[in-house]
């Protein structure tokens, strides 16, 4: 499937949800990889008015699962996010964040991927490693 369309797809689709919310907008995908922007702003700060670390894990998770769903047959298979975890290293107070997803492993009932969340500089603000499962629809 053409990469332009399935960004497309993937933004219609998280629409009135809290991704939609949070301002989140997939903006590249690749063989291997997706990635998504999220502005730092009212929605996404902590009352120190720096990247709320819940906002950068649930960027973070909305990368890493659609990265899944570029690799199953959405027909008959989904995905269900078993495990995510995150090291926060540097912290913004302002712009636009990038989250970038690339799959370390693609078995046929688990993907673990490697997401990784940089900030206008390309400074990188968080690490994370989420997995996975692979379920066949009933």
């Amino acid at each position: 499937m053409d990469k332009k369309l399935i960004i497309e797809e993937l933004n219609n689709h998280v629409k009135n949800t809290m991704i939609d919310y949070l301002g989140i907008i997939f903006t590249k995908a690749g063989a291997d990889f997706i990635e998504a922007t999220m502005p730092v702003n009212n929605k996404t700060v902590n009352p120190a008015q720096i990247l709320h670390g819940g906002a950068m894990m649930a960027l973070a998770e909305t990368v890493g699962s659609a990265l899944s769903f570029l690799f199953i047959d959405i027909d008959k298979q989904d995905v269900r996010g078993l495990d995510i975890n995150g090291n926060h290293l540097k912290n913004t107070s302002q712009g636009l964040v990038t989250a970038k997803a690339t799959l370390l492993h693609k078995g046929r009932q688990t993907h673990v991927s490697e997401i990784r969340i940089t900030d206008e500089n390309e400074v990188l603000l968080n690490i994370s490693r989420m997995t996975n499962m692979i379920i066949d629809k009933k």
